[in-house]
């Protein structure tokens, strides 16, 4: 075993990595940029070194200077985590060169499934089924058009390199084949520096079921299936395993092809093969095709872990110090049902834009696991993925997790930014979804209904009121009295810019009423504390400015001095801002154009994704503030449209 090893990452796969490290005995050394200097990761590992800026080609991406703080510090080994440099070919040669191991597989291995035409070729001499498609070098327009004119539509247009849903179109027909190609080779050039694309026949109810694979270079196993059916625009959202209404001989099949796939390339620790499933008439052994593999430990390896009793971290360091496959096939065994559900900061009705913020409460409940690499004061940073954390749960059948899940959602308290939660919690209480009846396309047709905003309730804002005052923290004897009337005043708050008034009246020091909208809302104090309606109240946190009540996934708002009252609406309505810190990838428009609701005005490209900002009414470009290539902060003011 490895007495020190270096960890080639951040965030909660650092963490996590370093948890199993420690319990093995083995020491760690963190790496970290500018902007981690005071990451939790760095607070863990026993050993830190400064790689370089904040942005992760100045730093994470810098495999010289990994390998040479690996050196530095006499690891012996080099753990890549996910993402980065985890799936780099050309880094795993600098690491073997420098006399270190790299924990996890061979270069070679990486190449053979580096590129998705190739490896589909391979995988398609190796017994494997594949997916209809064209994977050939000619990477011309109207041939790629002409291919996809063949296979017929709808078609699905892919990177060749990389992964996590970039340089991916869906086309639907014809005529939209064309910009879709354009829009996902500059996605793929961004993101992986290669332009080169594949199509493939899209399969109308898709199921996203992929298999953990290990193997020691000879041999190897998998460790059953995963169901990663519930996407957003390709992303994974909640996975689980196993996968449901899976029967035992689908089951066997598509094991045996993943361990047929890892053994032909010789692979070497801990892989994932993805098949896309025809899910319109059951899961069915000739219903399943190679899509992929990562050659990489997933993010939501959690969840196999729970239901298999395997540490896969463990795994991983023993393999790669020499040691033989922990366990044979036939020991192998499903315990259960688990789920993992993916906490980001991000703005979902602002269409799921990325957020950044300073954490200034986080806790997780009892009941389940939470991997996470921030705490509360940590700053979610523009430059990285901005994942809170993963929220996993384990039950004796789906139904008992998934139960679990959803109280582990809504025990949740997240203060500081904008969250998915609410998201989740209507993912998990979606009726399809809880009967396992899903594919990929579940969120794109609900996505109204899963993303409905609701008004928050009288009882909310009234705690949120009570917070900001202090009155629930008074002591029975502080609150005062009056002979004549309870004693009051307001609380002003805004949300979603709107302002709300809560006026709080004092009729005793055990009760307490707060007139909000028309509605009281009383609260009043027993033995074991105050409630309202019958309960106890909700956690509540106030920082800089800003109220969060921990009722329906964490309601926010902001508190509005009483002094100063005015709004300031109005102008901001003809101005096109950045939504998030980003690079300004592109403008299409210029002062004096004539421009439509819903056309394409810019491209911003922040947190390795595009997004389009387009006009929110029909207009005239008043003055354009921002050129392709600038780095703007969120906020920043970029078109402007001439007044109405």
């Amino acid at each position: 075993m490895f007495e020190k090893i270096l960890i080639a990452n951040r965030g909660e796969i650092a963490c996590r990595v370093i948890e199993t490290a420690r319990a093995l005995g083995v020491k760690t050394v963190a790496v970290y940029s500018d902007a981690d200097a005071n990451a939790k990761h760095v607070a863990m590992a026993d050993e830190a070194v400064h790689i370089g800026g904040a942005a992760p080609a100045e730093s994470y991406l810098r495999g010289d200077v990994i390998v040479k703080a690996a050196l530095e510090t006499g690891a012996q080994g080099i753990h890549p985590g996910y993402g980065f440099l985890s799936e780099n070919p050309d880094f795993v040669d600098t690491v073997e060169a420098a006399g270190l191991t790299f924990i996890g597989p061979s270069a070679k291995a990486i190449r053979a499934m580096g590129l998705k035409d190739a490896a589909k070729a391979l995988m398609h001499e190796a017994g494997v089924p594949v997916v209809p498609g064209y994977h050939g070098d000619n990477q011309d327009a109207a041939y790629l058009k002409a291919q996809a004119d063949e296979i017929g539509y709808p078609v699905l247009i892919k990177a060749v390199a990389g992964g996590g849903g970039k340089g991916m179109r869906l086309v639907e027909e014809a005529a939209a084949f064309g910009d879709a190609l354009s829009s996902a080779q500059n996605e793929a050039t961004t993101a992986f520096g290669n332009p080169d694309v594949l199509i493939e026949k899209y399969i109308q109810q898709p199921r996203h079921i992929e298999v953990q694979v290990f193997g020691d270079g000879a041999q190897a196993v998998h460790l059953f299936e995963r169901d990663c059916s519930l996407q957003r625009r390709h992303q994974k959202v909640i996975e689980e395993a196993p996968a449901p209404d899976m029967p035992l001989d689908v089951r066997e099949a598509m094991g045996q092809a993943a361990v047929r796939a890892a053994e032909a390339i010789g692979y070497k620790g801990a892989g994932t093969v993805e098949f896309i499933v025809d899910g319109s008439n059951g899961l069915r052994t000739d219903g399943f095709w190679f899509m992929e593999m990562n050659t990489r430990l997933q993010v939501e390896h959690p969840v196999t872990e729970l239901i298999t009793g395997v540490d896969l971290v463990e795994w991983q360091l023993r393999v790669a110090a020499g040691e033989p496959i922990p366990v044979a096939q036939e020991d192998l065994s499903i315990n259960g049902h688990s789920f993992e559900a993916r906490l980001y900061a991000e703005d979902v009705p602002k269409g799921f834009l990325p957020a950044t913020g300073t954490l200034s409460h986080l806790a997780f409940p009892d009941g389940c696991r939470a991997d996470s690499g921030v705490r509360g004061g940590d700053t979610i940073s523009p430059f990285y993925d901005p994942m809170i954390a993963k929220v996993i749960v384990h039950g004796p059948s789906r139904a008992a997790a998934l139960s679990k899940m959803r109280h582990a959602l809504e025990g949740c308290e997240v203060a500081g930014t904008v969250t998915n939660l609410a998201f989740l919690g209507a993912l998990c209480a979606h009726e399809g979804f809880s009967k396992g009846d899903v594919d990929t396309g579940l969120i794109a047709r609900d996505i109204e209904a899963l993303t409905a905003a609701e008004r928050p309730s009288a009882v909310t804002v009234a705690q949120a009121a009570l917070a900001v005052s202090g009155v629930l923290k008074c002591p029975a004897d502080a609150l005062g009295f009056s002979l004549w009337e309870p004693l009051s005043h307001s609380v002003y708050l805004r949300r979603d810019d709107q302002q709300i008034t809560a006026k709080i009246k004092c009729h005793s020091s055990n009760d307490v009423v707060v007139e909000v909208e028309g509605n009281d809302v009383r609260f009043l104090r027993s033995q074991t504390g105050w409630r309202v309606a019958g309960r106890a109240l909700s956690n509540a946190v106030v920082k800089d400015g800003v109220v969060t009540v921990f009722e329906d996934y964490g309601v926010a708002f902001d508190v509005i001095d009483a002094l100063d009252r005015s709004s300031n609406d109005g102008a901001a309505s003809n101005v096109i801002e950045a939504p998030m810190p980003g690079l300004v990838k592109a403008v299409f428009v210029e002062a004096g154009q004539n421009v439509a609701e819903g056309d394409r005005l810019a491209i911003l490209e922040a947190m390795k994704m595009e997004h389009s900002l387009l006009a929110a009414r029909d207009g005239t470009i008043a003055e354009v503030m921002a050129e392709a290539g600038a780095q703007v902060e969120a906020g920043a003011a970029l078109i402007q449209l001439e007044e109405e």
